[in-house]
C-alpha cells in the first residue's frame, strides 16, 4: 500500500484488488471509491482508492462507478485522533449521481479510525444506497511503525516488529 500511495506504483492496485477479489462476497450492484482531494490528486497525479476499485469492479463482474465527490480539501489525516478526523470530513463529500445503487462497495486504501468511510457511508445512503460495504487493504495500527517508516526516502517492503527497515 505503502508502495501505490507515495511512491507511484501503480501495478500494485492490480495485486490488491485481486486479493480483495478473493475475499469479498457482498451481493452489491456497484464499485466505487473514496475520493481523493483535488489538491492530493494534483500533487499525486492519480486517486489510489480508484485505481483499485477501478480494477476490483471487472473481478467481481460489476461496473465501477464514481458515485462520491469531494466537496473541499481535508487536512492530512495522518496525524490526527478520530474526533479530529469526523470533523475533519464532516460534509466533505456529495453524491455525484442523482441516485447511487442500493448495495454498494466501498474502496478506501486504508482504515484508521474509519471517520471517512462513515462519511462516504452516510452520503451514499442520503442517496439512495441501503448498504455500503467498505473494503480496505490496510488497516492502521497506531504506534507500532516506526515514524522514520513512513518519511520520504524510506525502504518500504515486508519487515517485522523489531526489525527496522534501513
Amino acid at each position: 500500500m505503502h508502495r501505490l500511495k507515495f511512491t507511484g506504483w501503480r501495478s500494485v492496485a492490480g495485486a490488491l484488488a485481486g486479493a480483495l477479489a478473493q475475499v469479498l462476497d457482498v451481493g452489491a450492484e456497484a464499485v466505487t471509491w473514496v475520493p481523493l482531494g483535488r489538491t492530493r490528486l494534483a500533487s499525486r497525479g492519480y486517486d489510489q482508492a480508484r485505481a483499485i476499485a477501478v480494477r476490483l469492479a471487472p473481478r467481481l463482474g460489476l461496473p465501477a462507478l464514481r458515485t462520491l465527490r469531494r466537496t473541499r480539501d481535508t487536512p492530512p489525516q495522518a496525524r490526527l485522533g478520530g474526533g479530529q478526523r469526523s470533523a475533519a470530513v464532516s460534509g466533505a463529500f456529495e453524491a455525484a449521481l442523482p441516485r447511487v445503487p442500493e448495495r454498494v462497495i466501498l474502496v478506501d486504501d486504508v482504515l484508521t479510525t474509519g471517520a471517512t468511510a462513515a462519511e462516504c457511508a452516510r452520503v451514499l445512503r442520503e442517496a439512495g444506497a441501503r448498504s455500503v460495504a467498505l473494503a480496505t487493504v490496510a488497516r492502521a495500527v497506531p504506534g507500532w511503525m516506526p515514524a522514520r517508516y513512513t518519511q520520504v526516502g524510506s525502504r518500504s517492503g515486508l519487515w517485522l516488529p523489531g526489525d527496522v527497515p534501513r
